[in-house]
């Protein structure tokens, strides 16, 4: 959008930021201090910097401040699109049925509506509620996370949360709200401490809240829009009619091959996500999971060198001026693999492929998931079902796949004797051999 209003293509549109955790309230400080402002740093393998003020965040409110006021600005006619990046597990998506889990304290409190929406799924819900009774078309909801089929999950999820409140409400929202898919691909980490004083140190500026990423960007954006949509292929976005073949191509090859590297490389010793990547083992054991098990259960990808893709994935991955922490890629496990990887397995098992590498690596999770690394030291397990996982894991020594029986996540894979081979393999490898060696063996 910056780019866009830079060029005097979207003088019309602007983004207003909700924040609805607490954890956002430092950037409600952050943003209403800078006036909205803030810095984009892309940094090459080099180390060279290219940074600019991003200028199109024109308002920020956060939700517990004032959440009125969110549902308000939601539903005013002038808000034509509602985007969101809540992460994988804002969806509250049933692992094992992919349907809407409505067991949470949030989303229970918002369904009973005894009081002001405090969940993402409350704010917008409420705010359709009021377009709907006054007659103004509703807002176009975007989801741009890393869900295959994003904005058909959103559909399913926020159509469910909609139809508990209200069955006709449910009904409308099916029927009546755009929710276009997209895939958005660049490796942004959490912002290094240091970044503050690098921004200061280069350019002489004050930024708080800097974000720093790696030069790669790619959004792909169904054009599915019910109230119009900025220019947005005018600064390099793919605007397609189906994103299908582009974000399977990101989840299992980009995401997937994130959690391939992340608990292995923990146990290996390794902290930072280049370290890991820099690695031979590793980059062979990479291009084998990609290359036999994840690229044959993908479609054509118009434009799209796969050959390409996959190398240059292990050269951003590699990048060590981007500073991504393994720890980072660990957090959220449960979230992450039913999604990303785990459909891999499903369809190599259908077709009779390859699925020792991603066996591997589900084996590498419950490993990691002991909580205690290949020294001794304690690892901090950074998992929403970490009470659950923890012991799950730590029985597996006397329980074998004990692990996979949790069917909230894994479903039926145990019954597969294949899948339940290869993952029980590996993990007596990860415990009599180590991780290192595991990779290097698996990296063949």
């Amino acid at each position: 959008m910056d780019r866009l209003l830079e060029r005097g293509l979207g003088q019309d549109w602007g983004i207003c930021g909700v924040g609805v955790l607490p954890g956002d309230r430092r950037m409600r400080d952050v943003l209403r201090a800078q006036d909205g402002l803030y810095t984009l740093s892309t940094v090459e393998p080099d180390g060279t910097w290219t940074t600019r003020t991003i200028g199109s965040l024109i308002e920020y409110r956060y939700a517990p401040d004032d959440p009125e006021a969110v549902v308000t600005k939601l539903a005013d006619p002038a808000t034509r699109i509602v985007s969101l990046t809540i992460t994988e597990g804002g969806y509250h998506i049933a692992a094992a049925t992919g349907e809407f889990d409505a067991d949470d304290p949030g989303i229970r409190a918002d369904l009973a509506g005894t009081g002001p929406p405090v969940t993402v799924f409350g704010l917008v819900t409420e705010a359709l509620t009021r377009r709907r009774s006054r007659g103004v078309a509703p807002f176009t909801v975007l989801s741009c996370d890393n869900i295959e089929g994003n904005g058909n999950v959103a559909r399913r999820m926020f159509g469910t949360f909609a139809g508990l409140r209200d069955p006709g409400l449910g009904s409308w929202v099916a029927e009546q709200v755009c929710f276009p898919n997209s895939m958005v691909d660049r490796i942004t980490p959490v912002t290094p401490a240091a970044a503050t004083g690098e921004i200061e140190r280069r350019y002489g500026l004050t930024d708080q809240w800097p974000v720093v990423t790696e030069p790669f960007v790619q959004w792909v954006l169904e054009d599915s829009f019910g109230l119009g949509r900025p220019a947005l292929e005018e600064v390099g976005v793919q605007v397609v009619d189906d994103v299908t073949p582009y974000e399977l191509m990101k989840l299992r090859l980009l995401n997937a091959s994130h959690q391939a590297l992340c608990y292995f490389g923990y146990l290996s010793g390794y902290r930072l996500v280049h370290e890991a990547a820099r690695d031979p083992a590793f980059r062979r054991f990479l291009l084998r999971y990609m290359d036999t098990e994840a690229t044959p259960t993908l479609r054509a990808v118009p434009g799209v060198d796969l050959y390409d893709y996959k190398r240059t994935l292990l050269d951003r991955f590699a990048n060590p001026a981007i500073g991504d922490t393994i720890a980072r890629l660990c957090a959220e496990s449960s979230d992450r693999i039913p999604k990303w990887l785990l459909p891999v397995v499903r369809a190599q098992l259908a077709s009779g492929g390859d699925i020792e590498c991603a066996a591997a690596v589900v084996a590498s999770w419950a490993r990691y998931a002991e909580g205690v690394d290949e020294h001794g030291e304690p690892i901090e397990i950074v998992d929403r079902l970490r009470d659950r996982l923890i012991p799950l894991a730590r029985r597996e020594r006397e329980e074998p796949a004990a692990f996979l029986g949790e069917r909230s996540l894994f479903g039926d894979l145990i019954e597969h004797p294949r899948f339940v081979a290869a993952y029980s393999a590996a993990l007596h490898s990860l415990r009599t051999r180590g991780a290192h060696a595991t990779v290097a063996e698996l990296a063949r």
